[in-house]
């Protein structure tokens, strides 16, 4: 758990630091800090679900290849 605080820590950090470069605005950078890493975790999720679907199949040729052999 220490694992993915550490991780949340940084990425809001990064988004909030990129926000604040790229505009000069403390407000824009705490809205991207909040703003982006939220999205990015739903992206993620629905990445993952793309991803457990392709090893599925991927799983899937690997067993009918091992019956027709």
């Amino acid at each position: 758990m220490a694992k993915t605080f550490s991780f949340a820590a940084i990425h809001f950090s990064v988004a909030f630091t990129v926000g604040y470069l790229m505009t000069g605005s403390v407000w824009v950078g705490g809205a991207l800090a909040l703003v982006e890493p939220a999205c990015n975790t739903v992206a993620f999720h629905f990445h993952e679900k793309v991803w457990k679907r392709i090893e599925a199949r991927r799983q899937g040729r690997v067993a009918r290849d091992a019956v027709v052999a």
